[in-house]
């Protein structure tokens, strides 16, 4: 999938007056995830925090029916689902995520390295504690992940003007 076409195809369908710039898109095999900045209230002698929250919760409930529409016509289109985030000031939220079973085979080890955690109260099973370890691991490597997705993006776009086969 091209990223840049999936990201022109919201740009031209996201009405014009919901963000205040351009969304964060990402892609992966499942699921595409828009999330876009909302103006940030003046919270006056009220709590930011409460202020951004509430003005993330009021762009959920108002664009819903519109945001429903756009998500089936890009499910549709590029086949897979979507899921909606905003963010405001210093608060993101996102609304409606995918959760995807990924199979593994760990061994002892590995296995125990989970059970720690569960054991420990960290997390509630070794799904939790696996899903918390890759959390982890990727916020201490977002940069080196952020090299590498880059990198793949480039490859991708050779090989889109590359000769076709078959």
């Amino acid at each position: 999938m091209d990223r840049t076409e999936v990201a022109g195809w919201f740009a031209g369908r996201l009405p014009d007056d919901w963000f205040t710039g351009p969304v964060e898109l990402q892609v992966d095999r499942d699921e595409i995830t828009v999330v876009g900045a909302v103006p940030t209230p003046d919270a006056g002698e009220g709590d930011p925090a409460a202020a951004q929250a509430g003005r993330i919760a009021r762009f959920r409930e108002q664009t819903r029916e519109q945001r429903m529409a756009i998500a089936d016509a890009a499910q549709a289109r590029y086949g897979r689902s979507v899921a909606w985030g905003a963010s405001c000031g210093d608060t993101r939220e996102l609304f409606t995520t995918l959760s995807v079973p990924v199979m593994t085979r760990l061994r002892q080890p590995e296995r125990q390295v989970l059970d720690t955690l569960v054991d420990a109260g960290v997390a509630r099973s070794r799904s939790e504690a696996l899903a918390w370890s890759v959390r982890l691991v990727g916020e201490h490597t977002e940069e080196w992940l952020t090299e590498l997705r880059r990198a793949m993006e480039s490859v991708e776009e050779v090989r889109g003007r590359g000769p076709a086969v078959g």
